[in-house]
């Protein structure tokens, strides 16, 4: 079960004046039976620069793990403990594929789940520990520690006790020539 979580959005009166226009529990919960854990998709825009009027709830659109064009997502995933044993169980296509995200995973890495996206990540530890893989490292990371990720082949290992809980804020982005990589 993915932890609730609280998400107050705010925006203007009439009169200009802020205020909170949502204050709930955020509803795009994913879960897939093709990979543990789960993530609750907060916002996401398709624009930068972004407006703050229009649409007051973004995230009950389908999201792809990669953003819009020229969009962001933000999001936060629970990565449960899970041994590699047990990760090359999952099909990463399939996991992938379900955001719409196969053509992301890199085939033949040394993690079934190493994948690359066209973003700018940056990636908070909220809580527990976590390894991520790199094509020939792992770094450790800790409550606390933040990653920001260059479009950069990686995975993801919860080789721990407890569940990790990741706040993701995913960039479009592109090389220093303005082009997008081909995947794979």
């Amino acid at each position: 079960m993915v932890k609730s979580v609280r998400r107050v959005v705010t925006g203007h009166d009439e009169n200009g004046k802020a205020v909170v226009i949502m204050d709930s529990h955020a509803e795009n919960i994913v879960v897939s039976e093709h990979r543990p854990g789960g993530r609750t998709n907060l916002w996401r825009t398709d624009a930068t620069p972004t407006t703050y009027d229009g649409d007051p709830d973004p995230a009950k659109a389908a999201f792809t793990t990669e953003p819009l064009a020229n969009g962001v997502n933000f999001r936060i995933n629970e990565f449960p403990p899970v041994s590699d044993a047990e990760i090359s169980a999952y099909d990463a296509d399939k996991a992938f594929g379900a955001a719409g995200s196969a053509h992301l995973v890199v085939k033949g890495a040394r993690h079934p789940f190493m994948h690359r996206t066209e973003t700018v990540d940056f990636a908070i530890v909220l809580e527990g520990e976590i390894d991520m893989l790199l094509d020939e490292e792992d770094v450790h990371l800790c409550a606390g520690d933040v990653v920001i990720q260059r479009g950069t082949n990686h995975a993801w290992a919860n080789r721990y006790d407890k569940i990790c809980r990741i706040a993701f804020v995913l960039i479009d982005a592109v090389d220093e020539d303005g082009r997008k990589r081909p995947h794979g």
